[in-house]
C-alpha cells in the first residue's frame, strides 16, 4: 500500500521533529519533507506533491493562513491541516476561508494526529477522483448523464426558515412540473421535514446508513415516504445520537443514486460546515443561502459568502431573503453589505406560515393565494429551475477545487 505522503511545516525545528516522532510508527504514513516558513511550504508543495500538509499558523514572512491560500490555489490536490496553539473562532474562520480541510489545536497526541491525517486524506482522495477534470474524451462519454438538479438550503444561523421554504418549494415543484421530486432531510440532529409535512417515517436516513449493501435506487426508495403531493421524503434520524451513524460517504452515495432517477433533489442541511454538508454543497446545482433582516444572520451570511467564494461555490449560490418585512435591515443595506443583489425574497406572513406548520400542510396548498405562497412559485424562476414544459437542463455541476473539512 502506498503510504500517505506528509509535508510538515513549522518555523520551530524542535516542533517539526516532535511531529515526525509522532508519525514515526505509522506504517501507512511517510514524512516526505519539512518547511520552516510559508514560502518554503508553497515551493515544496509544488515540488513534492504531498497528500497532506501539516501547517503551523504563526510563522515569519508568509504565515500559515497565507501559505494555505496559495497552496489551495496552486496545488488544490493537497489537503491542508492547520495546526496551531490558538483555538479561537476567528482562526477557524480564517483557516476555512483559506481552504484548510481541518484545524487542530496543540498539543497533539499521536493517535489524534494520525487519525485526522487518514480521515482528511481519504476525504480528499474521494473528492479528487469525483471532481477531477476529465483528460481523455472517452472518460467524458463513460460518465452517466446527470438527470436531476440538486437544490440545497443552507445557513449557519438557525431559525431562518430554510426547512419551511424547502418543503413548500418541493411541493410546488411536484405539483407544477409533474416531475419526480425528492426531499432529503439531512439536518441529521434536528431535522423537522417529516413533522412539517405530517408524514410518518418508519425508516430514516440513519436506518438506511446501517444497510451493508450498496445504495441502489430500490434500497434508497424503500426508506423514503411519499407525501400526498407525490414528493418522496427521506427523513432525518429520529434522535440526535442516531446522526452519528450517517457518514459523509453515505450522503455522497445517496445523492449519486437519486440524481440519475429524480428531476429535482431538494436537500435541507444542518447549520454547520461538516464533511457531509460539503458533499451536499459539492453536488448542488443551486445553493440557496438563506438570509433574514437581522444583524446576526447578516454576519453569518457574509462569512458564508466569503467561504463559498473560496470553495468555488459562488456561481451556484443564490441568496434568498426570507420573512421580508418593513422592519429590520433594509434590503438596500443588506445588498450593500453583501456586495451582491438578493436572488429572491419571501415575504413575512406569520399567521399563514404558523398555521401551515401546525396543520402539517404546506401553505402553497393550504393558502395557495397568499402572497407568501405566490412567492414560492416565483422562487422556481428566481433559482433558475425549469419551467413545467421546459426539458432543457442546466450546465451541471462546476468543478470544485478547494474544500475543507471540520
Amino acid at each position: 500500500m502506498t503510504p500517505i505522503r506528509v509535508l510538515v511545516t513549522d518555523d520551530i525545528a524542535n516542533t517539526r521533529e516532535d511531529i515526525k516522532r509522532l508519525l514515526y510508527f505509522e506504517d501507512d504514513m511517510e514524512v516526505v519533507g519539512e518547511a520552516g516558513d510559508g514560502n518554503e511550504a508553497v515551493a515544496l508543495a509544488l515540488e513534492l506533491k504531498p497528500d497532506v500538509i501539516l501547517m503551523d499558523v504563526n510563522m515569519p514572512g508568509l504565515d500559515g493562513i497565507g501559505a494555505t491560500e496559495k497552496i489551495s490555489m496552486e496545488s488544490p490536490e493537497c489537503a491542508i491541516i492547520i495546526v496551531s496553539i490558538q483555538g479561537e473562532q476567528e482562526y477557524l474562520r480564517k483557516a476555512m476561508t483559506a481552504g484548510a480541510r481541518e484545524y487542530m489545536v496543540k498539543p497533539l497526541t499521536s493517535s489524534e494526529l494520525a487519525e485526522t491525517i487518514r480521515r482528511v486524506f481519504e476525504t480528499q482522495k474521494r473528492r479528487n477522483q469525483q471532481f477531477a477534470i476529465p483528460i481523455h474524451r472517452e472518460e467524458v462519454h463513460s460518465k452517466p448523464a446527470k438527470k436531476g438538479k440538486v437544490i440545497s438550503f443552507f445557513s449557519t444561523k438557525g431559525g431562518v426558515g430554510k426547512t419551511t421554504i424547502a418543503c413548500n418549494l418541493a411541493v410546488c415543484l411536484a405539483r407544477e412540473t409533474k416531475k419526480k421530486v425528492a426531499l432529503l432531510d439531512l439536518d441529521l440532529t434536528a431535522g423537522d421535514v417529516a413533522v412539517m409535512l405530517n408524514v410518518n417515517a418508519k425508516g430514516t436516513v440513519s436506518d438506511l446508513a446501517r444497510e451493508e449493501e450498496s445504495m441502489s435506487l430500490s434500497l434508497v426508495e424503500s426508506y423514503m415516504v411519499p407525501h400526498l403531493t407525490g414528493v418522496q421524503i427521506l427523513a432525518a434520524p429520529g434522535s440526535p445520537e442516531q446522526a452519528e451513524l450517517v457518514e459523509a460517504s453515505h450522503v455522497e452515495e445517496i445523492l449519486k443514486t437519486l440524481v440519475h432517477h429524480y428531476d429535482y433533489i431538494l436537500v435541507d442541511t444542518a447549520p454547520v460546515y461538516s464533511d457531509a454538508n460539503l458533499n451536499i454543497l459539492d453536488a448542488s446545482d443551486v445553493i440557496a443561502l438563506m438570509l433574514n433582516q437581522d444583524l446576526t444572520t447578516l454576519k453569518h451570511v457574509k462569512n458564508a459568502k466569503e467561504i463559498f467564494t473560496t470553495l468555488k461555490y459562488a456561481s451556484r449560490t443564490k441568496i434568498v431573503l426570507n420573512q421580508q418585512s418593513k422592519e429590520g435591515i433594509k434590503i438596500k443595506d443588506l445588498e450593500e453589505t453583501l456586495d451582491t443583489r438578493l436572488s429572491a425574497t419571501i415575504p413575512e406572513d406569520q399567521r399563514v406560515v404558523r398555521t401551515a406548520i401546525n396543520k402539517g400542510l404546506p401553505f402553497v396548498i393550504n393558502q395557495a393565494n397568499a402572497q407568501v405562497s405566490q412567492s414560492i412559485y416565483q422562487l422556481m424562476e428566481d433559482l433558475d429551475l425549469e419551467k413545467p414544459k421546459d426539458d432543457t437542463k442546466g450546465s451541471g455541476k462546476k468543478v470544485v477545487n478547494r474544500l475543507f473539512n471540520f
